[in-house]
């Protein structure tokens, strides 16, 4: 059974919870898109756990869990996500979290380029409400092929070439641009570095072992971030994500192209609530608002 589970709003629909229950009956649980930028928050018997990269499968001590090449991961960030886990009681090691080689590092001058353009539109209200996590900018260099792929940290003399040129690029822009403070080789190459080796022991080929796993009958649930109507291609754009959360792109996002979907579980909400920019099909403004909104938690994971 290949089941995708995927939101139909524009998110925080609890596909976390609905992973979290439903991987109970599944082997492997694999996270197809999206990066930190939102996440999933999930109470179960154990307590409550808040996942913006880890797919909601890692809460089962007897589930494998996949985070796929169509994701932008910041290694950071990743690294605490898995500590506070730890700290929570929750075992994460190689042989229940695999990452693919091919997935793109959000680098910290994405973080900055995000912030720097939210900035500027903010100047006119043209913001799009972004969470400033550099999610569009990883993808956009993943998309003009000048990403770092998590592979790439086991080849250090390619890995600081390749950076060197990125760098130049990036540092023309945040300079020339937005006036930034340009990133240092040294300083990119150390972080690369210092997070490399924590990550290296999960890094591999995800496709091989997702092909593996299918022919050997495993149950595999595809989990997506975000909702349906912030699809890049079908969502509200401009106000959507960089990526496809939609139940089609969950072999491809996952690394195993060749691997169909069987099965669609769409999770809705009773009533419509959108986090950031950008029109809305009821919108309620002002203090009262604003007091309500909070008070009901329809702040997502991430924001």
């Amino acid at each position: 059974m290949l089941t995708a589970i995927t939101g139909i709003n524009w998110g925080d629909e609890g596909k976390g919870r609905m992973v979290d229950l439903i991987s109970q009956e599944y082997d492997i649980v694999a996270r197809y898109q999206g990066g930190n930028n939102a996440g999933h928050t999930v109470k179960n018997e154990r307590g409550k756990f808040v996942l913006n990269l880890l797919p909601s499968g890692i809460l089962r001590p007897n589930v494998v869990c996949v985070m796929g090449n169509g994701m932008v991961i910041d290694p950071h960030h990743l690294d605490g996500e898995i500590n506070k886990l730890r700290e929570q009681g929750v075992e994460i090691s190689p042989a229940n979290l695999k990452i693919s080689d091919r997935a793109t590092i959000t680098m910290p001058y994405h973080v900055d380029q995000d912030g720097l353009e939210e900035a500027r539109l903010a100047k006119t209200g043209a913001q799009f409400g972004s969470t400033k996590r550099g999610i569009a900018y990883a993808y956009g260099d993943k998309y003009m092929k000048k990403g770092i792929m998590l592979g790439e940290l086991f080849d250090r003399e390619y890995l600081i070439s390749h950076l060197s040129d990125v760098l130049e690029f990036k540092n023309l822009q945040i300079t020339r641009v937005y006036g930034g403070e340009p990133f240092s080789l040294e300083s990119m190459v150390e972080y690369l570095d210092t997070y490399g080796e924590i990550l290296k022991p999960y890094i591999g080929d995800t496709s091989a072992y997702l092909r593996k796993a299918a022919h050997e009958g495993k149950k595999i649930p595809y989990e997506a971030q975000l909702g349906v109507l912030r699809d890049i291609d079908f969502g509200i754009y401009p106000y959507t994500s960089s990526s496809s959360p939609l139940a089609a792109y969950a072999p491809i996002g996952s690394g195993a192209p060749d691997i169909p979907v069987n099965r669609v579980i769409g999770v809705v909400k009773a009533y419509s609530t959108c986090v950031g920019e950008g029109p809305f099909t009821a919108e309620w403004f002002g203090e009262e608002a604003e007091r309500l909104r909070k008070e009901g938690g329809e702040y997502g994971a991430a924001t």
